[in-house]
């Protein structure tokens, strides 16, 4: 866990003990954990935040420290006093601080509903400004906008480019915490097979039914497992990527189709098959990573595998000689 971040949760933890929370509009509550002295945001600034979005009952809905990838946005006039955009004029570049908007005022001031299901009273942001670009008096708003698009371009640029050289790292790192004996390929793949499987291994186009768990190489900022996917039901829930619609247990994935690391890995292993796949990015997501999935630009995976089975593609039936054949489209099949 990175220092700064230790130091921003302690201070979390720590205020929120004593129920230091000031006060605001719309049953707006805060603390500043640190004021870093700059000028406060105001309304049409763009900032760029770390973030850890929670549930009242501390549930980790979002976090960009876990993501390695900051949001940048504008900010918006605010709907109503105590609302996201009216929050962050409390603040200012360089402040860290915990609020908790009332989602009874949210959902009756915005005309959104509450999230279904939900019982919370508050959802709690604690933040970091870590920029702020603010328009100078005068300033046109095409020359803004077009200074602003600049910064954060070379910015982001910045950003990849540290991300890119740290992967090989982060690689190695994983692989020496976890005391692991690999096996890299011509490709780049590292594996570990903890259990081969039977002696038929998995061809092209063959539909694989496989138990898995996709992780980051990182830790999350609580020091567990940084989870993005998986097929286990108990791992779901323990790491909150439970979905009550999805189904749990083996899923059915057709090689070739799904990303290059896990293709190749899959087949190096037989039915009843176990392999931990350490799969470099240019094998997985690449620079545009997967941002809806929480994988940022090159990221490298791990994946534990078990192979439960292989099905082979179903012959087509024999055309009868004078019959009309109807064609069929397939349904699309979403890349994994």
């Amino acid at each position: 866990m990175k220092k700064g971040i230790v130091i921003l949760f302690a201070a979390a933890l720590g205020l929120a003990a004593c129920n230091n929370y000031k006060k605001g509009p719309g049953g707006l509550s805060y603390i500043i954990h640190k004021d870093g002295g700059g000028t406060k945001i105001k309304e049409g600034d763009i900032v760029k935040l770390n973030f850890i979005q929670k549930s009242e009952k501390d549930s980790v809905m979002f976090n960009t420290w876990d993501m390695e990838q900051p949001q940048v946005f504008p900010v918006a006039k605010k709907v109503y006093a105590g609302d996201m955009n009216d929050v962050l004029t409390l603040f200012g570049e360089g402040d860290s601080a915990t609020f908790k908007l009332d989602l009874d005022t949210m959902a009756a001031r915005s005309g959104q509903p509450k999230p279904q299901g939900t019982k919370d009273k508050y959802i709690v942001f604690t933040v970091k400004v870590e920029k702020v670009l603010a328009k100078a008096a005068g300033e046109a708003d095409s020359t803004f906008q077009k200074k602003a698009r600049e910064f954060f371009e070379k910015d982001y640029k910045a950003s990849i480019e540290k991300k890119k050289g740290a992967e090989a790292g982060k690689i190695k790192k994983y692989i020496a915490d976890n005391n692991l004996k690999t096996t890299t390929t011509a490709s780049g793949l590292q594996y570990v097979i903890s259990k081969p499987g039977d002696a038929v291994k998995p061809v092209l186009g063959d539909t694989m039914m496989v138990n898995y768990t996709g992780k980051l190489t990182t830790k999350k900022s609580d020091g567990k497992d940084n989870v993005f996917d998986t097929s286990d039901e108990k791992v779901a829930k323990e790491t909150g990527k439970f979905h009550a619609m999805a189904q749990y247990g083996p899923r059915p994935i057709t090689l070739g189709r799904a990303i290059p690391g896990f293709d190749e890995g899959l087949q190096l292993i037989g039915k009843g098959g176990k392999i931990t796949l350490i799969i470099p990015s240019n094998l997985a997501y690449g620079e545009g990573g997967m941002p809806q999935g929480g994988i940022s630009p090159f990221s490298p995976l791990v994946f534990e595998v078990e192979l439960t089975d292989i099905k082979k593609p179903v012959a087509a039936p024999a055309t009868v000689p004078g019959a009309t054949v109807t064609p069929v489209t397939p349904a699309p099949t979403v890349k994994k």
